[in-house]
């Protein structure tokens, strides 16, 4: 690995971060492969892009998740008001990321995300401590693969793409940020990422 890197920047989840969204919603009596089902379906849909971007107001994009799927509709009110019982802490990763801030990397944030699921799933979560700057999609109305997102991270923080790396854990994520002339590692398990980060 380029041993001239400054930068690190994480995407949150499913790399910071794992998630149990599927339990999350079975525990308002869904069974976990019709949980699953539906969650993969809601994923896939642009509402849930309307939620990273803020472009509308919160409670309304959930409730037209409600009318989409009528007959889960019970359910999807209680995942999103439950936000609390999503994440998983990945905290052999986040001592990594000390490690690596304690050697003099400068880490960033660079995620989609709605403003309230981000709060609740980052709030006192010691990697915030380690952070020197974080953009998050609801702050710009911008996701990836956006190349302007990957770019305002980069003006506003005042980053050289060339002593950057970019860690997520989905390809067209990392691709983009790739074209902007970022590196990046695509994050299969926490166990990988480890792994790289250690190289470091």
């Amino acid at each position: 690995m380029n041993i001239m890197y400054k930068n690190l920047i994480f995407d949150v989840g499913g790399v910071l971060l794992s998630y149990r969204w599927e339990y999350a919603m079975a525990e308002a009596g869904l069974t976990i492969e019709r949980a699953t089902k539906l969650f993969h379906k809601m994923m896939a849909d642009p509402l849930w892009a309307q939620l990273d971007l803020a472009i509308r107001p919160f409670d309304e994009v959930v409730e037209d998740f409600c009318r989409m799927f009528p007959e889960e509709a019970g359910p999807i009110r209680h995942f999103f008001s439950h936000p609390e019982n999503m994440p998983i802490d990945r905290p052999a990763v986040w001592e990594e990321i000390r490690r690596l801030k304690d050697k003099g990397y400068r880490i960033y944030l660079l995620s989609n995300y709605a403003e309230g699921l981000f709060r609740v799933h980052t709030e006192g979560k010691p990697f915030r401590e380690y952070t020197d700057g974080e953009l998050v999609s609801y702050m710009v109305h911008l996701i990836k693969p956006d190349p302007a997102f990957y770019l305002e991270l980069l003006s506003r923080f005042g980053l050289d793409p060339k002593e950057s790396l970019f860690f997520d854990d989905r390809e067209e994520n990392t691709a983009a940020a790739r074209d902007c002339g970022i590196d990046s590692v695509t994050v299969e398990s926490e166990e990988m990422l480890i792994g790289e980060l250690k190289k470091l």
